[in-house]
């Protein structure tokens, strides 16, 4: 009965958000044994996010298409001669679907990965994704220059100019004319306001887009941007407090969390 008041009080929180909110519904599960090329395939047909690969009672793994690129493709390796136990990445990191998305973004942070599998009643039920986590309501479009700096994957310690566009305490959507591959570890520094000392944050790139080309002031068409998703690692509790104090200052009026 206390657990039930529980989530009833969760759920009447406007201010919460809740893992069961954002997740991408089901978990796709493999054994361990299964193909490399199996698993890519099934990760193509349905379209989820990663594969659970469950490969001893106790041993869990995750199976996704940067493992794929990274441990095998990159390697030169046969995917038909590789089990998903050889490179799935280790330990999985699960949630409970009532939990508040302050304590999925607190636990990608403090680990440093970008996927949780949700459960419930210790049975996965869905996949909470970085991007998710960027995505939920409590960010803020804005227009705020910043510095990219690579400091581990392709173009180590090149610096790029970028704008960021929406931002939250748990990352950023960012646009810059240099294209940034995901699993790109770089520090993306920028200040919330001339009073504030600049901030300097530690991030994973997610993924990359395309955007829509401009035209100037003559009608020709300018270089389109990359659209950049970074995901925030190492954040300390100062800086994270801070950013979420300047996005609730500056959302929309209008905003409503529910």
């Amino acid at each position: 009965m206390a657990d039930q008041d529980d989530q009833q009080s969760k759920a009447s929180d406007h201010q919460t958000i809740l893992v069961a909110h954002m997740m991408t519904p089901g978990v796709v599960q493999i054994p361990g044994d299964v193909s490399v090329s199996e698993a890519a395939s099934l990760l193509e047909r349905e379209r989820m996010p990663c594969l659970l690969v469950k490969d001893t009672g106790s041993r869990f793994g995750l199976m996704t298409p940067t493992d794929i690129v990274k441990k095998v493709v990159a390697q030169g390796l046969e995917p038909d001669d590789i089990e998903v136990r050889t490179i799935m990445t280790r330990p999985v990191q699960f949630i409970e679907y009532d939990r508040a998305m302050d304590e999925a973004s607190a636990l990608m942070m403090s680990t440093g990965t970008p996927i949780l599998i949700v459960t419930k009643q210790e049975q996965p039920v869905g996949v909470l994704t970085a991007k998710d986590l960027i995505l939920s309501p409590k960010r803020c479009a804005t227009n705020i220059s910043a510095t990219i700096s690579v400091i581990e994957g392709e173009g180590v310690g090149n610096e790029h100019p970028a704008a960021i566009s929406q931002l939250s305490h748990a990352g950023a959507s960012v646009e810059s004319l240099a294209l940034l591959l995901p699993g790109t570890k770089v520090i993306l520094s920028f200040c919330l306001s001339e009073m504030m000392s600049p901030l300097t944050i530690r991030g994973i790139v997610l993924n990359n887009v395309r955007v829509e080309p401009l035209t100037d002031t003559t009608g020709s068409l300018m270089t389109a941007p990359w659209g950049v998703e970074i995901q925030f690692v190492d954040l300390s509790p100062a800086d994270q407090s801070r950013i979420k104090a300047w996005v609730l200052t500056n959302l929309p009026k209008s905003f409503d969390p529910s």
